[in-house]
């Protein structure tokens, strides 16, 4: 019987798995972590390579050892999965892998009677079973899970009228891999977050022609990035999860930030939407304002969501459709901590949210710090 389960090994896990050994759990005899990728890396192991470091953003250095100086020419998908590879190594962090969470449930069917209740009806400790993590290779017991598995294989499709119709190419962020294969197309961007632009910025770079699609018009702010405006990025994003509703992405509510290259892409028109996509068309585009553009690609730069099917067996769904959090706690189920949902999605507040819910897994095993 494991003391903790972390299930994912990208920045907000291995933080996790750092503050766990830090304070006195035993790697593989009290806590291990599970990673569905065949190598370190998390989610940067699947970022499209022509995505460099020097292009890359956010990427923030892991609890006790800083990144090495890398070139910033080189892609960012083997910069981080180096450094995530030796972090794993110089910390002895125990990591299955390839190990796929299938679902997480209590090891008793119906536990609810087992666990003492506050005047909400919700479970306040930990007493009772302990929950089974059902993998591909095989089962894991623990008193305690903690999920990281972030948001990179649930990439969000959203329906528009025609897009059963249009006869060319359709992909998300999560399939792009270069510019070369677009080379003397034409490509439609629908999104309105960093993805999007930084794909409309390489398109454009290399001849490729694009229109750009937005919801709303792109918000791009000469904020500075400060510490308060990260808190209050936090502040906006937590309000909605524990109010129990989905999360807003963390880019969706930082803006666009204003830089030289942005506006130069402005200025070139590259970076300028036609506006809300109202449909497709066998093809092309229409838009809002009742204009087109003839498309041989539609590139569907519209974000993630948290990736928690496998959380499905206990429950945690709100009828607004999110989960109600108290930063990295779990309203409905105290045996389980999550990173990775909410503000702690982005690598902006995700090795802060592994170390929180390290310390709430020891608190809540009686595990002094």
């Amino acid at each position: 019987m494991l003391d903790v389960v972390v299930i994912g090994a990208g920045q907000a896990g291995l933080s996790a798995a750092y503050y766990l050994a830090r304070h006195g759990l035993v790697a593989e005899t009290d806590f291990v972590v599970l990673d569905a990728n065949p190598a370190p890396g998390g989610a940067w192991l699947h970022r499209w390579p022509s995505l460099t470091l020097g292009g890359a953003h956010g990427i923030h250095d892991l609890p006790g050892m800083k990144r090495p100086p890398s070139d910033p020419r080189e892609p960012a998908s083997a910069v981080v999965s180096r450094y995530y590879g030796s972090y794993e190594k110089t910390f002895d962090v125990p990591v299955h892998r390839p190990v796929k969470a299938l679902g997480v449930r209590p090891l008793v069917a119906d536990s609810a009677m087992l666990f003492p209740e506050d005047d909400g009806g919700l479970p306040t400790d930990i007493a009772g079973p302990p929950l089974v993590v059902e993998t591909d290779r095989g089962s894991y017991e623990t008193r305690l899970v903690i999920n990281a598995t972030g948001t990179w294989d649930k990439p969000y499709w959203p329906h528009y009228p025609g897009k059963d119709v249009f006869t060319g190419r359709q992909l998300h962020t999560h399939d792009f891999r270069s510019v070369t294969e677009f080379a003397g197309q034409r490509v439609l961007v629908v999104g309105g977050g960093t993805s999007a632009v930084q794909f409309l910025l390489q398109l454009a770079e290399a001849g490729v022609e694009t229109a750009w699609t937005t919801r709303n018009p792109p918000e791009f702010t000469s904020r500075e990035f400060d510490p308060d405006w990260g808190r209050d990025v936090e502040r906006k994003v937590n309000e909605r999860t524990a109010a129990g509703l989905p999360p807003l992405s963390v880019v969706g509510v930082t803006g666009l930030p204003l830089t030289q290259q942005y506006r130069d892409g402005i200025a070139a028109g590259t970076l300028v939407s036609r506006g809300p996509l109202q449909g497709l068309t066998p093809s092309g585009a229409v838009f809002a304002d009742g204009t087109t553009f003839a498309a041989d690609v539609v590139l569907w730069a519209t974000g993630f969501r948290a990736a928690l099917d496998h959380l499905a067996p206990l429950k945690l769904r709100e009828p607004g459709g999110g989960i109600i959090m108290d930063g990295v706690k779990v309203a409905r189920e105290p045996r389980l901590l999550m990173v990775g949902y909410g503000a702690s999605a982005s690598t902006l507040g995700a090795s802060r949210a592994g170390r929180a819910a390290a310390l709430a897994a020891l608190d809540r095993l009686s595990v002094p710090v």
